[in-house]
């Protein structure tokens, strides 16, 4: 009894082991793809690792099988790490650049989740990850020793699907449309990514040289952003207000009532508006990314690039305003912690969290309401007789997982927050599994920033008010759907009709949104277009082509 329990037992280890191998092989690298049809494919690799062990001494075969086992745990590890990054932002998991964004996303879990959970997801997936590959190179250990057992069989059977592999190459069969059933993924993979990685390896040379090409770097003050001369102007970046918000059939239509409506509130009092798109360097998250692309002028799109640019004296749009004479000001109440990268953009003065007063609960990604980051930063700045500044603003209340948000209250009551007690507790919270629920979640978050900034201008601006509001990058893949453009809205708003005059030759769409066919621009030539239209300069200097 004891000896048939132990055969059971071992053939049911032996099938356990032949299925983690042929998954490791077969599964795709995006949840989307992970589907039962997906898996019906014979993965050539499988049939060429087990030919080699079968032809190998068993010394070499031991070793080479569990080199195997290490080699497909790190492939299901690179796998598993696409399709987390595929679901965030859009893209795969690069091996040399996003490491950083690991604990970045460990971060993002505590702000959203609570620490406690965070810190048990993040020892479970070390762990997790720390035994794959032993129990992968048992697996192909085990499989290995069962077929040089059964050596005659099992190079029959290796030949024979060698040859319907062959002929299901040859008829290109096919389960599910565009994957043939003959694959070579798991090796195609792994080949793309190496060649990926000796091109991160190499980008920072050239990167290196578009740093060194910036006509703007030297030119003085006094000629820099005279049309601008007395102005207070206001770049703020919305996070995740991206094309779908302004142009998905499910969402757009709310959305854009509420920037219709916007722009006749404002005309009202004065105010005239122009809008385009702008083509992000990052999607789904990376607002850093974006920041730094808008600023520089550069294409920033990865950590290196970041790094780099922050550690050069590369001339910055806040420089430029700097120079020509403005107090220059960030307002970044996601900064909850020392902030090297600050000085970099060389603000006379920055606000985050710990020094703009609020004393109200937190919402969305444990952020402050951006009403309430508006009113501080103009209590704060636009003082009687105040000099002219040029304010960063980042509005956070857009971010994911977009649930609690906060509502709008009469500005002469955000105080120092304690208006908005007991307000979160109402929010709720969307099924992450019921993409309906999230995108509304988005919708209405989207909704709360933007009637944010029409309600500070209709209630604040003057003739002296110069606002530029964009996004910074696409939601998630959740929102947009696989595929989606890097497209992000950029809008301009002043009361100064000299100063809409300014940009007529951008043919920017009149009003608070853009429309299909309005000019979508890389986000990294913005810089130069913008100093060249409003500084004494007719026509705008070549940029450095970017990737």
């Amino acid at each position: 009894m004891i000896s048939r329990w132990r055969t059971a037992l071992a053939w049911l280890a032996t099938s356990l082991a032949g299925l983690l191998v042929l998954f490791a092989l077969v599964m795709p690298n995006r949840i989307s793809h992970l589907t039962p049809a997906a898996l019906i494919l014979v993965p050539i690799e499988g049939l060429i690792a087990a030919a080699l062990l079968l032809a190998l001494p068993d010394r070499a075969r031991r070793v080479v099988a569990i080199v195997i086992g290490v080699a497909l745990a790190l492939l299901v590890l690179l796998k598993l790490l696409d399709m987390g990054f595929y679901e965030v932002l859009d893209r795969a998991f690069d091996p040399v650049q996003d490491w950083p964004l690991l604990a970045d996303f460990v971060r993002f879990l505590g702000r959203s989740m609570g620490q406690p959970g965070t810190t048990a997801a993040a020892v479970g997936a070390v762990l997790a990850a720390a035994a794959l590959p032993v129990l992968m190179g048992w697996s192909v250990l085990r499989l290995s020793r069962l077929g040089v057992r059964h050596r005659t069989a099992s190079a029959a059977t290796v030949g024979a699907l060698t040859v319907v592999w062959i002929l299901l190459a040859v008829l290109g069969v096919q389960v599910v449309p565009g994957t043939p059933v003959a694959t070579h993924d798991s090796a195609s993979l792994a080949y793309d990514r190496a060649r990926w990685v000796g091109t991160e390896l190499r980008d920072h040379e050239v990167f290196a040289e578009e740093l060194a090409v910036d006509a703007f770097r030297d030119t003085p003050g006094d000629q820099l952003l005279t049309s601008l001369r007395g102005k207070d102007v206001v770049v703020a970046f919305v996070e995740s207000y991206g094309r779908v918000a302004v142009a998905d059939p499910e969402l757009a239509p709310q959305v854009t009532a509420l920037l219709d409506e916007g722009n006749r509130r404002l005309r009202a009092r004065g105010f005239t508006a122009r809008s385009a798109f702008l083509t992000s360097s990052t999607a789904g998250g990376g607002s850093w990314l974006a920041h730094g692309t808008l600023l520089s002028g550069l294409w920033v799109d990865n950590e290196r690039r970041h790094d780099a640019l922050v550690a050069s004296d590369r001339f910055t749009l806040n420089g430029a305003f700097h120079r020509a004479g403005w107090r220059v000001v960030g307002v970044m109440p996601a900064i909850n912690q020392p902030w090297p990268e600050g000085s970099f953009y060389g603000y006379d003065q920055l606000y985050t969290m710990q020094n703009l007063g609020y004393r109200g609960p937190l919402f969305t990604f444990s952020s402050i309401p951006d009403q309430y980051t508006m009113a501080a930063f103009h209590r704060a700045e636009c003082t009687p007789h105040h000099a002219p500044f040029m304010a960063e603003v980042v509005l956070l209340s857009s971010h994911g997982p977009w649930t609690p948000v906060p509502r709008q209250i009469d500005w002469n009551k955000v105080g120092d927050g304690s208006a908005y007690k007991g307000m979160p507790d109402t929010g709720g919270s969307p099924d992450v599994r019921d993409r309906a629920q999230v995108r509304i979640a988005y919708r209405n978050a989207i909704e709360y920033s933007l009637e944010t900034l029409i309600s500070y201008v209709e209630t604040y601006g003057d003739d002296n008010l110069v606002l530029v509001f964009l996004g910074d990058h696409q939601p998630a893949p959740i929102v947009t759907g696989e595929g989606a453009s890097r497209d992000v809205p950029i809008t301009l708003v002043a009361r100064d009709p000299a100063v809409l005059d300014r940009i007529t030759g951008w043919g920017w769409q009149e009003g608070l949104r853009p429309g299909p066919q309005a000019p979508v621009w890389r986000m990294d030539t913005f810089r130069d277009r913008f100093l060249t239209t409003f500084g004494p300069a007719a026509d705008p200097p070549a940029s450095p082509a970017g990737r």
